[in-house]
């Protein structure tokens, strides 16, 4: 009874993000509550545990993508320079796109900001907030996500040749 109440969560969940998506390729795992905007394009085996995409801006993600827990991905601002009011702007948002690259890894309570590129293989640690570009097989993390190491670029083209993904 247990296993049959969460598939039908995981359905669920699957749904919701199904509704507004603009693209996907099976197979896509959503085991946690998450939501896209109309502007997402998903690759192939994407895994959500918790994903929230927000705003209006373009949001590509690649195959194999994973997501801890709680994350957010934010691609609409509030224009505040030469706006109608004060702090921002009433009538107008900055829509940035955010770009995830293949075999990406984000840690639980990730954010990643509009106009930033996640390179290949990168994996960024829990409670980052990604603002900048973040290259092929990097491993980043704090506020601002910075470069502390990388992944065994050896190891990781070996598995990939392999197609062994999780």
């Amino acid at each position: 009874m247990k296993k049959l109440i969460l598939n039908f969560i995981k359905k669920f969940y699957k749904n919701k993000v199904l509704k507004n998506v603009k693209s996907y390729k099976e197979p896509l795992k959503v085991n946690g509550y998450s939501f896209v905007n109309k502007n997402t394009v998903l690759g192939e085996n994407c895994n959500f545990n918790g994903m929230k995409i927000k705003g209006n801006g373009k949001v590509t993600i690649g195959n194999n993508f994973h997501s801890g827990q709680e994350c957010l991905m934010l691609t609409s601002y509030h224009q505040y320079d030469n706006g109608d009011a004060i702090p921002y702007d009433s009538q107008k948002n900055v829509d940035k796109e955010i770009v995830i690259e293949d075999n990406v890894w984000l840690g639980d309570r990730v954010i990643v900001l509009g106009g930033v590129k996640i390179g290949e293989g990168a994996i960024i640690q829990a409670g980052s907030v990604v603002v900048n570009n973040i290259p092929k097989y990097a491993i980043a993390g704090g506020h601002p996500a910075k470069v502390f190491s990388q992944r065994d670029i050896e190891n990781y083209e070996k598995l990939k040749q392999e197609g062994k993904f999780h």
